[in-house]
């Protein structure tokens, strides 16, 4: 009889982490119409554009809705107001520890539906390659991954029905 740390599928199972991040879908009407704020980043070696909703790692001490609004806008260069919760996604991922050690990752992203009160594109960082305004249906899709697209369609219930 095989002992568990005989068999190769457990006997080398990476340690588990846990990481929080905080995002925002910034949001105005122009024309009539709802508009958004997506931002994306080109993946290595790659010439695509990969479009979400901008979202970076809470800091230890920091609130969640404040390193929501802190990472719009560094990542759009928006300034916006946080005014409800969107949603929260879940998903695992894989990366290296400092040693080159394999860590599977569990992460959790706290989403807001956020008003725009000002801010240009030009005022961003360099972590994105592009930054841009889409019409709300346009900006479905357009984001790259399907838990992301269920907060849109989320936003535009709440944006319709006159309860952001």
């Amino acid at each position: 009889m095989a002992r568990r740390g005989d068999d190769p599928l457990t006997a080398v199972r990476p340690p588990l982490a846990r990481e929080l991040s905080a995002g925002g879908l910034v949001y105005r009407r122009r024309g009539g119409r709802w508009t958004v704020v997506l931002a994306a980043r080109r993946p290595p070696g790659r010439d695509v554009l990969v479009w979400g909703i901008p979202k970076g790692h809470v800091e230890p001490g920091e609130r969640v809705v404040d390193a929501a609004l802190r990472e719009v806008r560094e990542e759009t260069g928006m300034l916006a107001t946080a005014e409800r919760p969107l949603g929260d996604v879940t998903y695992w991922y894989a990366r290296r520890d400092p040693d080159g050690r394999p860590v599977r990752v569990l992460k959790r992203v706290r989403f807001y539906l956020m008003r725009w009160r000002g801010g240009r594109f030009a005022d961003r960082d360099a972590e994105m390659d592009a930054v841009r305004w889409f019409a709300l249906d346009a900006a479905e899709a357009r984001v790259a991954f399907a838990n992301e697209r269920a907060l849109l369609r989320r936003a535009r219930a709440l944006l319709e029905g006159g309860k952001p």
